[in-house]
């Protein structure tokens, strides 16, 4: 399996949705690095639904996807690779034997075979678009747990963003035109350059429009809450795009 598939890669829309923690493939040769097959569906291995909902909203929006296809065990692909959360030892108390003692030759071809691929992708991506004279707004796509350290997290939804909050804003209040939610700002995770990477590397340091979108798990956990929030997602992200101005919408920079 390739670490990366893009889907509609000539898509007109000028978002770019990007989903780092798609997939929860694990090479052969790593044995799902000594985790159980139940922990391997567990949020730990991969973004619960947040595939099959990204492929609805690609459809919906005439977007282009780009996704990452292997757990972020094996390596995260939203953490810089120097931080120890790259290559994690335990996740959420649980184990994870396969990345124990692992020498620098070893982390090194983790990245070079998965990491590096998916943002030289993403990048392409953009490079392409900046040539082309077309703008993009980076959405980075994520789903979160309905309970964490066995606190209740009460959010539906959540825009995510660090220095530049203009998309953001936007979304915000785009979402909360929405009956029933209740929306997370900044919540239940913030951006910052130790803990993330596609958006500070890709969006902040492009000059991009983007957020990161976080979605509870158990509302796209089935084909009907993906189909459900595709749709409402495409609304808001459509919403909040007529809300900015033509110059805050700028072709990227090139890489």
């Amino acid at each position: 399996m390739p670490p990366v598939t893009v889907l509609n890669a000539e898509g007109a829309s000028a978002f770019l949705i990007v989903a780092d923690h798609a997939g929860n493939a694990f090479p052969r040769s790593m044995g799902r690095l000594g985790i159980s097959e139940a922990d391997q569906v567990r949020h730990i291995a991969w973004d619960i639904g947040i595939a099959g909902m990204c492929r609805t909203l690609a459809e919906r929006l005439d977007a282009t996807l780009i996704q990452q296809n292997y757990s972020r065990l094996i390596i995260d692909c939203n953490r810089p690779p120097a931080v120890p959360s790259s290559i994690p030892q335990e996740s959420e108390a649980t184990p994870i034997p396969g990345n124990l003692g692992l020498g620098d030759d070893a982390r090194a071809l983790r990245e070079r075979d998965l990491f590096q691929p998916y943002h030289a992708r993403i990048a392409a991506e953009l490079d392409r678009r900046a040539q082309a004279g077309r703008p993009a707004v980076l959405i980075a796509m994520h789903s979160f747990t309905p309970i964490y350290h066995g606190v209740a997290r009460p959010w539906h939804v959540g825009a995510l963003y660090n220095r530049d909050t203009r998309f953001a804003s936007a979304i915000l209040a785009a979402l909360r035109q929405e009956s029933g939610l209740t929306v997370g700002d900044n919540e239940p995770y913030s951006v910052d350059d130790a803990t993330d990477y596609t958006i500070p590397i890709h969006g902040e340091r492009r000059g991009l429009l983007h957020t990161g979108i976080e979605i509870r798990q158990d509302l796209i956990t089935e084909p009907a809450g993906q189909a459900e929030w595709a749709e409402r997602m495409a609304r808001a992200l459509a919403t909040a795009l007529e809300t900015c101005p033509p110059e805050q919408v700028p072709v990227p920079l090139a890489g």
